[in-house]
């Protein structure tokens, strides 16, 4: 039995249950490499009942048209989190090998600071309906008006590497809208939202059903969530292809789909830019938590003719960095997920050789770290445009610098990737900067560094990063249906 505070069983119809026939997998450190514990191994058998807990929970209670129940059940769940935050804190270092330094930031105090906090002052605010005031139309005047209503049952699957952040970005936005939920956490850090179980199971007046929370190592139990019709709407964070093969399993029964997918964003640093004062930040971001971020900016533009400069600058704050145990709170960076994901990134920097991309640093494993899923810091350059290193998403701690000629080269080579999360755009001329950010195909754009991250801000990307947004009106409005009204006036 682990030493961390951990939940094992499924929420299902307001009830903590084991898996069906008591099936449960380990629970894996990913920087020791040592097995914390297990997680239940839901069945299909324990996604239909989920799912047919959540329909009734919708069809039959008044949880979509109770406004204040669901606000007082927020505020419970956020009070009942708060209550657990520390114990919360060494677990999810366990368990996903964040940097302890990151659980302060992202990786839980964020989050669990802003997300339903946001949430309720936002239902505070929120209109519901619109009143479009009468208009003559074939000759008879007619009142209309709007009401946005909640879709039905959401199927919410998550990823592994800020499980905390996705798990109440879902939650508290379906909650929020009136919907029900059937929430599928990532196989490798199930605890993370286990927990969330136990919390609405023993903390919260939530009803049973409204709340499903299932782990599972079985690959088919997302495609039952996809495909299932008395699924409305599916929710992922993930991988493109996984998007692609969510969006392909719910076209059958036309549901809404909302997909925040992969990203390989650029750092671009017009030629006037201050790369002393800029660079540093390009190594920092492509180590933190091992580079496992969707929206990391990793590919590094810079000017053909400064090239050497850019690399030696980058090279110097990469080689400095501190990483290692993710209880040292001096390092930013720990182990990646598992020894599958070392695995495909080592992969990806012997391709990236053989390519013709020089090696600046790293491309190993660490000597010094003998157990655990650890990558060395890694800086390519002269990295070519086309080329798998330059236009995959790598998921680690890998920076490919790539020189532009001109900015016109700089804007091409920038959208020239089949995705479109996230990017950043560097100049000593702050409009130039704009204006060129403006032009980059991309959700979200930093300008001379400017943070975006925010639950007021919508996130999500163009072409394969994805469809929808999740955060602000917009993410909000993913979870709503639209019903026009009229009456004779």
């Amino acid at each position: 039995m682990s030493q961390f505070w951990h939940e094992e069983r499924l929420l299902i119809d307001g009830k903590l249950v084991p898996a069906t026939g008591g099936r449960s997998y380990p629970n894996e450190n990913p920087a020791t490499e040592e097995i914390l514990g297990v997680a239940a191994d839901a069945a299909r058998e324990d996604v239909l009942r989920a799912i047919a807990a959540a329909r009734r929970a919708f069809d039959t209670s008044d949880w979509s048209t109770n406004l204040e129940l669901r606000k007082r059940c927020l505020r419970q769940l956020q009070t009942a989190l708060e209550e657990k935050r520390e114990e919360f804190r060494a677990m999810k270092v366990a368990e996903v090998g964040c940097p302890i330094l990151l659980t302060y930031g992202p990786q839980l105090d964020t989050p669990l600071n802003l997300f339903i906090p946001h949430m309720l002052k936002f239902l505070d605010s929120y209109r519901f309906g619109e009143d479009l005031g009468v208009a003559e139309v074939m000759g008879m005047k007619s009142h209309r008006w709007i009401e946005r209503e909640a879709i039905g049952v959401v199927a919410a699957i998550t990823a592994w590497n800020f499980p905390t952040e996705l798990n109440l970005k879902k939650l508290s936005g379906a909650l929020a809208a009136g919907n029900t939920i059937v929430l599928k956490g990532a196989p490798s850090t199930p605890w993370s939202t286990l927990v969330l179980g136990q919390l609405i199971a023993e903390k919260t007046e939530i009803p049973p059903g409204v709340v499903n929370i299932l782990t599972s190592a079985q690959k088919d139990i997302g495609e039952i969530l996809t495909t299932h019709p008395d699924v409305d709407m599916v929710t992922f964070t993930g991988s493109t292809a996984t998007g692609k093969r969510i969006l392909a399993c719910a076209a059958d029964s036309v549901k809404r789909v909302t997909l925040e997918l992969g990203g390989k964003s650029p750092f671009l640093v017009l030629d006037d830019a201050d790369l002393a004062k800029t660079l540093p930040m390009a190594g920092v971001m492509i180590c933190s938590h091992a580079g496992q971020g969707c929206a990391i900016l990793s590919r590094l533009l810079v000017p053909r003719k400064r090239q050497a400069e850019a690399v030696e600058i980058v090279k110097a704050t990469m080689q400095n960095l501190k990483y290692g145990d993710p209880l040292d709170r001096q390092n930013l960076m720990g182990p990646v997920n598992s020894a599958a994901q070392r695995e495909r990134i080592e992969g990806i920097i012997a391709r990236a050789r053989a390519d013709g991309a020089v090696l600046a640093l790293g491309g190993g494993r660490p000597k010094h770290l003998p157990k655990g899923y650890f990558l060395e810091p890694t800086l390519f350059y002269d990295v070519d445009p086309d080329s798998q290193l330059a236009q995959f998403e790598v998921f680690g701690p890998v920076l490919a610098v790539i020189p532009y000629d001109d900015e016109e080269d700089a804007i091409r080579i920038a959208n020239h990737s089949p995705y479109g999360l996230s990017g950043g755009v560097w100049s000593a001329d702050h409009e130039r900067a704009r204006r060129v950010a403006r032009r980059i195909r991309s959700g979200t754009m930093m300008v001379n560094g400017g943070i975006y991250y925010g639950p007021e801000v919508p996130f999500g990307g163009y072409r394969q990063s994805g469809l929808g947004r999740e955060n602000g009106v917009a993410g909000f409005e993913e979870y709503l249906e639209i019903k026009s009204f009229c009456e004779p006036a």
